[in-house]
């Protein structure tokens, strides 16, 4: 059976989330990209609860998302997560190659603060 380009993420997806894992002091920082949105939350795993999510439609970027918009979204998913009082993180890629989009989304994670 030929493998799929939606199931190969998930099959990678797996993967990644066997290694790691987020706490409420250093949570995971998952990314969602759709064709026309990115989303980042920060999520503490231990708990199964949702600590600070952003989108792109939040900051205005209701169109299709390019490199520059989800740098933007990081930042904001950084500013956000420094208001709650976290610092630290575990990058989760969600079985995207770290690349384009998601690296511009990390990079603005970084440049807002956030240390992973």
């Amino acid at each position: 059976m030929a493998s799929t380009n939606s199931t190969r993420r998930v099959r990678l997806k797996k993967g990644i989330r066997r290694k790691i894992s987020g706490t409420a002091d250093i949570p995971r920082l998952s990314v969602y990209r759709s064709n026309r949105a990115i989303y980042g939350q920060l999520i503490d795993d231990l708990k199964g609860h949702t600590l600070v999510a952003v989108a792109s439609a939040e900051i205005g970027k209701k169109a299709n998302v390019n490199i520059e918009s989800s740098k933007e979204v990081g930042k904001a998913l950084a500013e956000k997560a420094t208001a709650a009082g976290i610092s630290s993180i575990v990058f989760d890629r969600n079985g995207y190659k770290y690349h384009g989009q998601v690296k511009a989304f990390a990079e603005g994670a970084r440049e807002g603060g956030l240390k992973f």
